[in-house]
């Protein structure tokens, strides 16, 4: 347990950021989901761009790894090209 203030005061602090970088998590893998779980080609596409928008800000913002989020945008791409032809 936290005995001075500033320690107390960085406890608040990282309780606040680990519950919103828990429903950052969660957002892009529901929306990965969307994309995998699409029945036709142009929802896919659709669940596709929205993905890709929120792997990038996610990766802007350093809440995931540059990298990670270009190789997860490939395979959702891939998957889409699977589902269009």
């Amino acid at each position: 347990m936290a005995n001075s203030a500033s320690a107390k005061k960085r406890m608040r602090q990282e309780r606040k950021r680990r519950l919103h970088n828990r429903t950052q998590r969660s957002r892009i893998k529901t929306a990965i989901k969307h994309v995998m779980t699409a029945q036709d080609a142009d929802s896919a596409r659709t669940a596709l761009r929205e993905a890709c928008v929120l792997l990038d800000r996610l990766a802007a913002r350093k809440h995931l790894h540059r990298n990670r989020a270009a190789r997860k945008k490939s395979q959702l791409a891939r998957h889409v090209a699977r589902l269009t032809s």
